[in-house]
C-alpha cells in the first residue's frame, strides 16, 4: 500500500510513553494508517524517538503541540494535518483533563477547566472533522471518543471530571445520527482504569482485586478495540458507547 492510499487517523494526547494515546497511535500505524497526534508538555527527545518509531513502522506520521482548552484548536488541527498529510477519515478525541475535586473543592475554575478539554475541544474536533469530510473521497469515516464508564456507576470525588467525560456518551450518541448520511460512524470507548501515567502503585494495589481476569487493563488494551472500530469490520457499528474493561467490579 503507497502512502497516499493510507486512511489518515488524528489522535489526540499522546505525550508519553505511556499514554493510551500513544498505544493509539502503534496500534493503527501496525495498521497502515498515517498518524498525526496531539501532546502538550511533552519530552522533546520523546517525541522525536517516537516520530522516528512510528516513520520505521512505513507510515507517515507529524504530529503538533497544542493546548487543547484554547477555543480554536479544533481548527488548529484540522488544518495541520490536512497541510501536512491530508484529510483524515479517523479522528481519536483520547485527551482528557482530570483533577480531583469534590464538593468542598467543586468551583467555577475547575469546571471550566474540565469543561474545556473533556467536552469543548472534544466536540469540536467532532464538528470540525465532519464539516471537512469528503464522502466521495472516502467510503467510510470514523471518530472515536473516550469516557471512562460515568453512567455505570459514581465516581466520587471526580464531580468535574465525571460530569464532562460523561456528556461525551450524549454527545456521541446524538452525533452518530447526524453523521451517518455522510457514512461516518461515531462511537465512545469505555476503557475502564487503565494502567497509563496516572496510576501509582497504591492505586494498582486498590483495583486489581476489582479486575476478575488477574490484570489491570493496558494502554494496549484500548489500543485494539480503538482499531477495530476504526476498521472496515465495524462499518456496521455506531452510537454506542462500548464498555471494554475487562469485568471490572465497581462494587
Amino acid at each position: 500500500m503507497t502512502h497516499t492510499q493510507n486512511k489518515i487517523a488524528i489522535v489526540t494526547g499522546a505525550s508519553n510513553s505511556r499514554d493510551i494515546g500513544t498505544a493509539i497511535c502503534r496500534k493503527l500505524a501496525s495498521n497502515s494508517i498515517d498518524i498525526f497526534f496531539t501532546h502538550w508538555n511533552a519530552d522533546a527527545d520523546w517525541i522525536n524517538q517516537f516520530i522516528k518509531e512510528i516513520s520505521d513502522a512505513g507510515v507517515r506520521i507529524d504530529s503538533t503541540e497544542i493546548d487543547l482548552s484554547t477555543e480554536d484548536s479544533a481548527i488548529h488541527i484540522l488544518d495541520a494535518v490536512q497541510n501536512k498529510l491530508g484529510l483524515p477519515s479517523i479522528l481519536v478525541n483520547n485527551a482528557a483533563h482530570s483533577k480531583s475535586d469534590g464538593y468542598l473543592n467543586l468551583d467555577a475554575k475547575t469546571l471550566d477547566e474540565h469543561y474545556a478539554v473533556n467536552m469543548r475541544s472534544t466536540f469540536l474536533l467532532c464538528a470540525e472533522f465532519a464539516r471537512r469530510f469528503e464522502k466521495g473521497k472516502f467510503n467510510t469515516g470514523r471518530i472515536i471518543n473516550m469516557t471512562s464508564g460515568q453512567e455505570l456507576g459514581p465516581m466520587p470525588g471526580e464531580l468535574a471530571y465525571a460530569a464532562t467525560k460523561g456528556a461525551i456518551s450524549a454527545f456521541t450518541r446524538s452525533l452518530s445520527a447526524e453523521l451517518a448520511p455522510l457514512g461516518i460512524t461515531v462511537n465512545a470507548v469505555n476503557p475502564g482504569p487503565t494502567d497509563s501515567t496516572w496510576m501509582t502503585d497504591d492505586i494498582r494495589e486498590q483495583l486489581l482485586a476489582k479486575f476478575p481476569m488477574g490484570r489491570i487493563g493496558l494502554p494496549e488494551d484500548v489500543a485494539r478495540i480503538v482499531a477495530f472500530l476504526a476498521s472496515d469490520e465495524a462499518n456496521w457499528v455506531t452510537g454506542q458507547v462500548i464498555n471494554s474493561e475487562g469485568g471490572f467490579i465497581r462494587n
